[in-house]
């Protein structure tokens, strides 16, 4: 019986751990994970992949992009496509730092819990990889973003870099602090918390009088959380009269999301996985 064989393309030094284990949940037979792949090195690694199975076999060869960076996850993601020819690929996925499946489970959750459309979102510290995903994956629900940052500079770096990848540009403002996150979620209905591990984005304070805020999620799990008074398990749980939704909320459909996807790239020899159908997906398993 042909073996599936995943092949992790990691653009950190080292390949990761929670890819791994999450691949063999998914259903690979062996993991071989690189670390430091980058533009110039992954050619040949695509070749190996690429020139070892006959047609019937490539199907249980797969890739998976991953790595801390979502830049440079892209561009090693997009390399990896360019080598691919003819009957000459197998199926590759893409989820720099979690980000494709972190902001998918986030936002079907979300979308689950209430219609998006035509609603304001905010999604605080917007600029890094699961920030700019999730943007990106409300859009698609036809909501009117919103990414902070507590740089200007790096806001419309972040928003262009969106409008770029998705044809589409969120407002990009400045919120150096709690109040001035506060200020930014004044007349949204939608808060996606997206900030870094042990960074308090919001008091409780700052959205449970909000008036018009309906629907929050945190991906933060470890205290502080980034929205203070979300609970880390919460999942559609009302509280202060909003939906909200915590990190370990989402993290069991993150992880469903994750290893279905890796189950799917030995479907066939030409699956390509990235934001959009990893979020389509998401919302059939939410």
């Amino acid at each position: 019986m042909t073996k599936k064989l995943l092949f992790l393309f990691d653009t950190d030094p080292v390949a990761s751990v929670f890819d791994t284990v999450v691949g063999y949940d998914g259903g690979a037979d062996h993991i071989i994970g690189y670390g430091g792949v980058d533009t110039k090195n992954v050619g040949a690694l695509v070749d190996g992949c690429i020139y070892t199975r006959g047609p019937k076999e490539k199907q249980f060869t797969a890739i998976f992009v991953g790595g801390g960076s979502m830049v440079a996850g892209e561009a090693v993601f997009k390399a990896v496509k360019k080598r691919f020819f003819s009957n000459f690929r197998v199926s590759v996925m893409l989820d720099s730092n979690g980000s494709n499946t972190t902001a998918a489970a986030g936002v079907a959750l979300l979308a689950k819990a209430g219609d998006l459309k035509g609603k304001k979102a905010v999604v605080l510290a917007g600029t890094g990889p699961v920030g700019m995903r999730a943007a990106a994956m409300l859009n698609i629900e036809g909501a009117e973003v919103t990414i902070t940052s507590r740089d200007q500079s790096r806001a419309d770096a972040a928003a262009k870099a969106i409008e770029e990848r998705f044809g589409f540009l969120p407002k990009a403002v400045e919120a150096k602090d709690n109040a001035a996150r506060a200020a930014a979620i004044k007349g949204a209905q939608v808060v996606f918390g997206a900030g870094a591990i042990g960074v308090e984005l919001l008091a409780e304070a700052d959205w449970k009088d909000n008036p018009t805020v309906e629907l929050i999620a945190d991906c933060n799990a470890q205290p502080p959380l980034g929205i203070a008074g979300v609970e880390a398990t919460d999942k559609a749980k009302e509280r202060h009269g909003k939906i909200v939704i915590g990190a370990l909320g989402l993290g069991g459909l993150k992880l469903k999301l994750h290893r279905e996807c890796v189950g799917k790239l030995f479907e066939s020899a030409d699956k390509v996985f990235d934001c959009e159908n990893i979020y389509a997906l998401a919302k059939e398993l939410a």
